[in-house]
């Protein structure tokens, strides 16, 4: 084999996988996916994060505490809102990908599972041939005699 065409028939598998449409469907979620945690990440943090900082009364810092250092050492602000934020937006995500992805498309398996017979499997010539076999030597008799009579029950 030509060396060239070992090259083509490696570039015309790659081409036939990245076409294959799960690898595609998969890129476009991913895309979609991260387009919409910013904008869930936006609403939390615009909206949602203001009204949990408003909790504990007006501050500059939110709602959180600080943890005080030494003399020459600046306190430390603990930010519980962002930890709540991230949860927030864990959930909102979470609730999205479950309602608008995973709950169709185990509906849509149901519908295909409802709808799909097994077709019968083909059975091989010679599985055929050896099941004929089969039959032909359970119907000789057992105490010699020619032709074709039961077999014995206890054998």
């Amino acid at each position: 084999m030509r060396p060239e065409l070992k090259g083509r028939d490696v570039i015309r598998g790659f081409r036939d996988f990245i076409m294959r449409g799960s690898v595609v469907d998969l890129a476009i979620a991913v895309v979609i996916g991260t387009a919409f945690t910013a904008v869930v990440n936006t609403f939390v943090s615009a909206i949602i994060k203001p009204l949990i900082n408003a909790f504990p009364g007006a501050s500059v810092n939110g709602w959180g505490f600080h943890l005080r250092g030494g003399k020459l050492s600046q306190p430390t602000f603990i930010d519980i809102a962002s930890i709540i934020n991230a949860i927030i937006v864990f959930a909102l995500t979470a609730a999205v990908v479950y309602f608008l992805v995973v709950v169709p498309m185990t509906r849509v398996q149901e519908m295909r599972a409802r709808g799909a017979t097994p077709e019968p499997e083909a059975v091989p010539e010679d599985i055929l041939l050896l099941r004929q076999i089969r039959d032909a030597l359970g119907a000789r008799p057992i105490d010699g005699t020619a032709g074709p009579t039961p077999q014995h029950p206890n054998a």
